[in-house]
């Protein structure tokens, strides 16, 4: 089951939106768990990175569809954007968020049919990744695994090291060690939790990174990761 978010302030496309969506259902033997929202700043107030496909109007009284989108990217970098507007004018400006593309109004089921395909086939293809939904500043964000390098355990906090970037999130390192433990994660010091799809090689006692980034390999891990990495290289 896929999630989706209609953006859209006029009651009667939104309508029209959501009948597309259950026309696609029907046809194709999908399903949608739908949640619609009246204005940009609805959906950007607590946003949880959830959605998988949104539908946003672009002109919008309050916040509009380009700007939510930009607010949303903070906090989520994967999930798909579909345009609904009146003019194609504002609809080029979708590539500064990655936007899959856009549906002039008045909404044709043919035209929106095919973008959703598309949608719905990159968002399959996604969920072959692994996410994890941290608490940051502001809501929650949504990190693929494959792009976390480690984890560093800062007294109550965890600053998690990603190739976009570092999150400074709460929580203990234990409870995330659990959590990752079955996608090839592995303590190798009691403050460090590292991908080992990133480890590069093992030199004094440090634990080097494809990011030439290096953490400290401590004497009582050691034995436990080194048999974690060896089986995880499938030896």
């Amino acid at each position: 089951m896929m999630k989706l978010a209609i953006v859209e302030d006029e009651a009667q496309y939104a309508e029209t939106l959501k009948s597309y969506l259950d026309r696609y259902e029907t046809e194709n033997g999908e399903h949608f768990q739908i949640q619609v929202f009246s204005d940009g700043l609805d959906i950007i107030t607590d946003y949880t990175a959830s959605y998988d496909i949104i539908l946003l109007d672009i002109q919008m009284k309050h916040l509009n569809g380009m700007k939510t989108a930009q607010k949303i990217r903070e906090f989520d970098e994967d999930v798909i954007f579909i345009f609904i507007t009146s003019s194609t004018q504002f609809a080029l400006e979708g590539y500064l968020v990655d936007a899959l593309g856009y549906v002039l109004k008045p909404v044709p089921y043919l035209s929106f049919s095919k973008l959703l395909k598309k949608a719905v086939e990159r968002t399959k293809k996604k969920k072959e990744t692994h996410y994890i939904n941290v608490v940051v500043d502001g809501g929650t964000m949504r990190i693929s695994l494959d792009s976390v390098s480690y984890m560093e355990s800062q007294l109550h906090q965890l600053l998690i090291h990603t190739d976009k970037g570092n999150y400074l999130v709460p929580g203990p390192m234990k409870r995330m060690e659990e959590t990752l433990m079955s996608y090839g994660f592995s303590k190798c010091h009691h403050a460090y939790l590292v991908n080992l799809s990133h480890v590069t090689g093992i030199l004094n006692n440090h634990v080097l990174l494809s990011s030439d980034q290096k953490v400290p390999l401590s004497r009582t891990r050691k034995k436990q990761f080194m048999d974690c990495l060896t089986e995880y290289l499938g030896g």
